[in-house]
């Protein structure tokens, strides 16, 4: 009886999933909201950076033969989710802790600290904030031509993935991150973290009416439409479009604030690349090819020796975090707003009365995060964000014919 009541427990236990990663889902569709934002020559070096075989590749269209470019040459959907796939090998194991970041002093949702007088759990450079500013330190290396197109490429697929981490508020929290808190769904038990890696996306996705099943039309089809890849979020991804990015849409009044950044030491004002509008072409800039024989070949993401900082210290001093942001990324001004959700009372992250396993897919959580768009403005922000700091860094090297 003994024996069978520890593997019962055990099995139990081993049945809420300890995850560390926003789902596939969510993170594909901040990489086509970011893809549908990107400028056309930009999108054409991601394009170049991720696949330079393949990109701006020719196909056969026309019953004479005639080729066409093929357009959109890439999508960055196809490698949104490639940092979680490899953090598990060897080579990459030490990428794991940079997908979140964990204030000591934090426990939310009734005391809340980003990061209080401890700081922040583990060495400066092992958290998704850090990680942010390197990766884009090696895509601004590149654009100089300092950094080997094979960095580039390493830099870009963390770049995306990390953009859309940082906006899953519980990536950013304290209570190790929810993944602790035993909650169900439907009926099943799992924690709270899974519920917002996964299963509120899931819960988005199917809730989107039928309507956005079929592709949209007139100019909202021409800069959508290419975009997509047939998938199953393909209709979340035209409604939060549609409803939620266009001109009067919910979003509309809020979404050019989303990329601003306080005024910062770090980085000088002239990094920050106009606003654009879907698919716009950027007037005239130069494109310098950059010579893989002439620069580092390493691709390694980070500029400094991360072995010697994972096993320097245990944390990090609070104002750290100052030096992680800059005028065009600020991955500390950008969490700190998606931490307020973990914060705020009246926000619906944290379900009050955790006491048993709380049902979470009701009308009242559930219902009230779909209501508010909570899900949706989420995956919008780290979208456009992503596209604005890919412009931002890419568009003095990309060219309109690129």
């Amino acid at each position: 009886m003994y024996t069978l009541l520890i593997f019962t427990i055990v099995s139990a236990l081993a049945s809420f999933p300890v995850v560390q990663a926003w789902d596939a889902p969510a993170h594909e569709v901040v990489a086509t909201i970011a893809q549908i934002h990107l400028p056309k020559p930009v999108l054409s070096l991601v394009c170049d950076i991720l696949y330079p075989s393949e990109s701006n590749s020719t196909i056969d269209t026309s019953p004479s033969g005639t080729t066409e470019t093929h357009y959109p040459p890439c999508y960055l959907a196809s490698i949104a989710a490639w940092a979680d796939q490899v953090r598990t090998r060897p080579e990459y194991r030490y990428t794991a802790p940079m997908h979140y970041i964990n204030a000591l002093d934090d426990s939310p949702p009734h005391s809340c600290a980003f990061p209080g007088k401890q700081g922040w759990q583990g060495p400066p450079t092992a958290n998704i904030l850090a990680a942010l500013a390197n990766v884009t330190s090696v895509l601004r290396s590149f654009a100089r031509g300092e950094r080997s197109p094979d960095a580039a490429e390493e830099a870009l697929k963390f770049l995306v993935h990390f953009m859309g981490e940082m906006h899953q508020p519980l990536h950013i929290s304290g209570r190790e991150r929810g993944n602790g808190v035993r909650v169900t769904w439907s009926g099943e038990a799992t924690n709270l973290h899974w519920v917002w890696d996964g299963l509120l996306t899931e819960r988005a996705i199917n809730a989107t009416s039928h309507n956005y099943s079929r592709p949209l039309s007139g100019t909202e089809a021409d800069s959508v439409e290419p975009h997509l890849r047939g998938k199953a979020y393909d209709p979340l991804v035209r409604r939060i479009m549609h409803e939620g990015l266009s001109v009067g849409g919910r979003f509309d009044p809020e979404k050019d604030g989303w990329s601003d950044c306080p005024k910062s030491r770090n980085g000088p004002s002239h990094l920050r690349a106009a606003t654009t509008s879907e698919g716009e072409v950027l007037p005239g800039p130069t494109r310098r090819l950059v010579n893989p024989n002439e620069v580092d070949g390493n691709q390694a993401i980070l500029d400094t020796d991360v072995h010697v900082a994972l096993d320097s210290l245990d944390a990090t001093p609070p104002g750290v975090e100052k030096g992680w942001d800059d005028d065009v990324l600020c991955p500390y001004a950008w969490a700190r707003q998606v931490h307020s959700l973990n914060c705020n009372l009246n926000s619906p992250i944290w379900p009050q009365g955790l006491d048993g396993l709380p049902e979470l897919d009701t009308p009242e959580y559930a219902g009230r995060i779909a209501s508010e768009w909570v899900v949706e403005r989420l995956l919008a922000t780290a979208g456009m964000r992503l596209a604005n700091v890919l412009t931002s860094v890419l568009s003095v090297v990309a060219t309109e014919d690129a």
